[in-house]
């Protein structure tokens, strides 16, 4: 809120005066003062966005930038004096291009000065270590248990507008809702105190954008860091926008113990299948195994017998048969 409020003091001070100028300007003071809100806007709006961007890219970009001018300008000098009756045209638009020139330059080739950017800039964030949290991953509450281990290392960003989500997720109406709200704070304040880790809360936003997973990749975009969810369609979205996604379904998948047709299990059937006589057991890391003729140990515990292994996005499933129907068919 206060944040706001600074914003507000800085469009009705250019406002004011803009529109104390106006009158040395030959126009109406209204006109001065839209004109000193507008720019006071456009400052506030470009100051939103700069409050994501990482300091070594902006100091790059100004450097670039710097440069950039001063070849324009010695370009520009050469025109003007080439060609008098060019004006202040001719010499400005080869130091405004110059500068621009110099500082995209600058931002594209950043990855070849990052040894420079690591000496100059030894505590900041480092764009490649830096993974942007979602509301679902905070949720879900994974991240914590693998930060612990020490497999991810960097920083943690957390948006204000995450945070605002998971307050209205908090505060629903709906127990179910309410209770994962609180949960999520619940695992912030575990990553926050973490050791392995550091969790850098950021007040930044994108006002053009309504949703809050077009926002997620906006930051990393801005950011140049990878966006920890374990939502698919925002995982889709994200790798089409061209942003990399840490999905944390896919690191659970890919630690799971590996099993092989022919490998012998002892499972307890649960509940029946959708087909007709399949019985369903879990394993302890939630993995379904499906038991073709398992209705009949239903809330039993009996070895099975792997006969397939299918993996889709969605997870793992595993599909057996009762050990001694298996020994059976050999015989």
């Amino acid at each position: 809120m206060t944040v706001v409020i600074i914003r507000l003091i800085v469009v009705l001070l250019s406002a004011a005066a803009s529109g104390s100028l106006a009158p040395a300007l030959s126009v109406p003071w209204w006109v001065g003062a839209l004109v000193g809100a507008a720019f006071g806007t456009g400052a506030v709006l470009l100051e939103s966005h700069m409050a994501g961007v990482p300091v070594e890219r902006l100091f790059w970009g100004a450097l670039g930038g710097f440069f950039g001018l001063i070849a324009g300008i010695a370009v520009g000098a050469a025109i003007a004096s080439l060609i008098p009756n060019t004006g202040m045209v001719g010499f400005g638009l080869p130091a405004l291009l110059g500068a621009y020139v110099g500082a995209a330059t600058a931002l594209r080739r950043r990855a070849d000065l990052e040894p420079v950017s690591a000496v100059l800039f030894p505590g900041a964030r480092r764009a490649d270590h830096a993974k942007v949290l979602d509301t679902s991953a905070i949720i879900d509450g994974r991240i914590a248990d693998v930060c612990e281990t020490g497999f991810i290392d960097g920083t943690l960003v957390v948006p204000q507008f995450v945070l605002r989500e998971l307050q209205q997720i908090a505060d629903s109406s709906d127990g179910l809702k309410r209770n994962r709200g609180k949960r999520g704070f619940d695992v912030l304040q575990r990553l926050q105190r973490s050791a392995k880790v550091k969790v850098e809360i950021i007040d930044v936003d994108f006002p053009h954008v309504p949703e809050v997973d077009r926002k997620l990749i906006e930051l990393g975009k801005t950011l140049g860091a990878r966006v920890v969810t374990n939502d698919y369609n925002l995982n889709k979205m994200a790798e089409l926008s061209g942003v990399q996604v840490l999905n944390i379904n896919d690191v659970a998948s890919a630690i799971k113990p590996v099993v092989l047709p022919g490998e012998v299990m002892r499972v307890t059937v649960l509940r029946e299948g959708k087909e007709a006589g399949q019985g369903v057991a879990y394993l302890q890391d939630g993995t379904m195994v499906v038991v073709d003729h398992g209705r009949k140990y239903l809330g039993q515990g009996i070895e099975v017998t792997v006969t397939s292994v299918l993996q889709t996005s969605a997870g793992r499933m595993i599909f057996t048969r009762p050990r001694e129907e298996g020994a059976a068919q050999g015989a």
